[in-house]
């Protein structure tokens, strides 16, 4: 038929490469991964995720660790004056909670704010360092 969009299609655990790709799945089909669609669940699982990394000696992405870049970017994002112990998950348990919104949208949308906004960032430092070596060179 023409005209229908065409949806991502879920993969197997052996084509993903990354934990973003597993996340990417988890958006995709929550039920199958995350049990009642629980952040906390989610939360539990990257966890995981990191321990099996750390025994195995394969570099991990550490962005959901407790104090790692995603849980200190959020708390600003949830009007937080400083991080909380409870963790990233809790807080937006709490935050779907008082919005009246599933957490797990919720945590979809503001991970999707924060890779943007890191990925925005990552190409202004590219940008800038690519000016830099063309002034050093003499290209300017």
């Amino acid at each position: 038929m023409t005209g229908q969009v065409e949806l991502p299609r879920p993969r197997p655990l052996s084509e993903m490469d990354t934990i973003h790709d597993f996340l990417d799945d988890v958006r995709l089909r929550p039920s199958m991964y995350v049990h009642g669609r629980s952040v906390l669940h989610l939360q539990s699982i990257l966890y995981g995720y990191s321990v099996a990394c750390e025994i195995h000696g394969v570099p991990a992405q550490t962005d959901f660790d407790h104090l790692g870049p995603f849980s200190e970017w959020l708390w600003p994002r949830l009007n937080m004056p400083y991080s909380s112990s409870l963790g990233w998950a809790v807080e937006i348990e709490r935050a779907a909670e008082a919005a009246g919104i599933p957490s797990l949208t919720m945590f979809f949308d503001l991970w999707d704010e924060f890779r943007a906004e890191r990925d925005d960032a990552a190409r202004d430092a590219v940008e800038s360092q690519l000016m830099v070596d063309g002034l050093a060179s003499g290209d300017a």
